[in-house]
């Protein structure tokens, strides 16, 4: 008997320790991420209202020099190790002067075909109200 508990404990316990390494863990991306274009088109020279208008709104924008934009972004794949990545823009009497770092970059296409991979469930509420109604509810 004694021996068939210890059996069982020891199941037990490796059931759980496998259990854990195969939880799910999705990708995780934030931050910034632009197609190679809009990057080709961020040259010096650029207004802050022309920058802004390309790339949006920077990450990090220093509070005691607003000529030092950041755009930050990281990926995590599967848990694993963060990667970042950080695209830096520094101007002078408002017009851009500099870009130094790296940014994510993706095609519209690979965005598309990644956000695919995550379905959204759109709730149609007039739908669900006469579905109510209907079952008396």
């Amino acid at each position: 008997m004694r021996i068939l508990s210890s059996l069982f404990a020891l199941l037990l316990l490796s059931t759980v320790t496998v259990g854990c390494s195969i939880i799910y863990k999705p990708d995780i991306q934030q931050g910034n991420v632009f197609d190679q274009d809009t990057l080709d088109q961020l040259k010096p020279g650029l207004t802050k209202e022309q920058v802004l208008a390309l790339v949006g709104t920077p990450s990090v924008v220093s509070p005691f020099d607003q000529n030092e934009w950041g755009y930050v972004s990281s990926l995590q794949k599967r848990g694993g190790k963060i990667d970042r990545k950080t695209l830096h823009l520094t101007f002078e009497n408002d017009v851009l002067a500099s870009k130094e770092g790296e940014a994510w970059v993706q095609s519209p296409r690979d965005m598309l075909k990644q956000v695919a991979r995550y379905p959204m469930v759109l709730h149609d509420k007039k739908k669900e109200a006469e579905e109510r109604r209907k079952r008396g509810g």
